[in-house]
């Protein structure tokens, strides 16, 4: 079981238009309602993938309402704590080559009571969860000091914490001891308070914010895909998208597919992300065991808005030098129903103990690149559907997936092998 928490739900509107110019009547060519909000969304993501999966957040006024409503229609497990103010409502604009334009209320406030409210049913709810994922942005009313309570509470309680939000929130759920945090580039240049160009920028800043007390990082890159950094591992990947439609709830499904992964495999079980310190790897692109700790076991997850929206050739290891991870593994095709396998996979996960390279390492390490190519084919494939809508099966093209050679060259070529 995954729970939720999305402080700050919202209905979302998206509206495909021919093109944007101010001051003009637009004729939309179509237009539909969706569910809101990144932790809403992560749970959309996974029920249509067959993951288990409960939401807790707030809802008020008619468009509360209609939010609860849309959810059980869809068949979201839901958990709606009801408040004084009017849940928010975005609209989305979306041109035919990709770009997205969006336009956010700032949500309704909430009060101390409500909030507290909010808090003890996610407590509640995380009782029976292997992970919770707290998203978005803070209303009104929640201030940074009580978003890291909160955070820290969950922590305490034993249960592993991936949070995806943006500027001092993010910051205070690194310090609170989140096991995963999840920027975008723009959220992760923000809060470190420089820029990003390479590669090796996104490396450092992932490590500063580790050493703020976040076990691991995963940094969407938009079209440059999605990097995740740990106490002794770095790995990229990218997702190519031959047709993008709307970036909106990209980075949820890059986290829901992470997680959803992570959970199937058995990782999030037997081996803690965060690793035995938070000191940085020896230099990018080092992947290596990782050594067994016996606190509380590490995670998962972030959603940025502007995920694998980038079009360009997907490259096989023979014709470009990098690894298709899809071939690696039967697991899961993209028809399943009720049950989305995990992308290139190599075997269950071992205990990750051993770091000098045995079975059960190399087994932890294949399963860590697995859970970030289908955290990238779930990415890539919402880019490819309208608005916020969540991909399924159906949707999912791993063999699109492309695991970066420089972040371990044997263990790509083990994964690109077919069969």
């Amino acid at each position: 079981m995954i729970v939720t928490v999305t402080l700050n739900p919202s209905l979302d509107r998206a509206i495909e238009i021919d093109g944007l110019a101010r001051g003009d009547v637009i004729r939309a060519r179509s237009g539909h309602l969706d569910p809101g909000g990144k932790g809403v969304n992560v749970s959309r993501a996974l029920l249509a993938n067959g993951v288990a999966s409960r939401a807790v957040l707030p809802c008020g006024g008619d468009e509360g309402g209609q939010l609860v409503r849309l959810l059980a229609a869809e068949g979201v497990d839901l958990v709606a704590v009801p408040i004084g103010g009017r849940t928010r409502s975005n609209i989305t604009l979306a041109e035919p080559d990709g770009t997205v334009t969006k336009v956010n209320e700032p949500g309704p406030t909430l009060s101390a009571v409500e909030f507290d409210a909010v808090t003890g049913q996610a407590l509640a709810a995380a009782g029976s969860a292997g992970w919770v994922v707290v998203c978005g942005s803070l209303p009104p009313g929640v201030t940074t000091e009580a978003f890291g309570r909160l955070c820290r509470r969950i922590v305490a309680a034993g249960v592993k914490l991936a949070v995806d939000t943006s500027g001092p929130a993010l910051r205070a759920a690194a310090e609170a001891g989140a096991h995963l945090v999840k920027p975008n580039r723009e959220e992760l240049s923000e809060v470190v308070g420089g820029g990003l160009t390479a590669r090796t920028d996104v490396v450092e800043a992932a490590n500063r914010v580790r050493t703020w007390g976040a076990g691991a990082v995963l940094a969407s890159l938009g079209a440059d895909g999605a990097i995740l950094v740990t106490a002794d591992t770095v790995v990229s990947g990218t997702a190519p998208v031959t047709h993008p439609r709307s970036s909106v709830g990209a980075g949820d499904a890059l986290l829901a597919g992470f997680l959803a992964a992570l959970t199937r495999s058995g990782l999030a079980r037997t081996a803690n992300l965060s690793g035995t310190t938070n000191q940085a790897p020896t230099k990018p692109g080092a992947i290596r065991g990782q050594t067994a700790t016996t606190g509380q076991t590490g995670t998962a997850g972030r959603n940025g808005e502007a995920g694998m929206t980038g079009p360009g050739p997907t490259g096989t290891a023979e014709t470009n030098g990098e690894a298709s991870v899809a071939r690696s593994s039967p697991a899961g095709g993209a028809g399943d129903s009720g049950d989305a396998g995990t992308a290139g996979t190599s075997g269950p996960a071992g205990t990750a103990g051993d770091s000098g390279g045995d079975g059960r390492s190399e087994s932890w390490r294949a399963e860590l690149v697995a859970a970030l190519a289908e955290g990238l084919a779930w990415g890539a494939a919402a880019v490819s559907l309208p608005g916020s809508r969540m991909p399924g099966p159906s949707d999912l093209r791993r063999d699109a997936v492309v695991i970066h050679p420089d972040s371990d060259s044997d263990l790509v070529r083990s994964l690109a092998q077919p069969g």
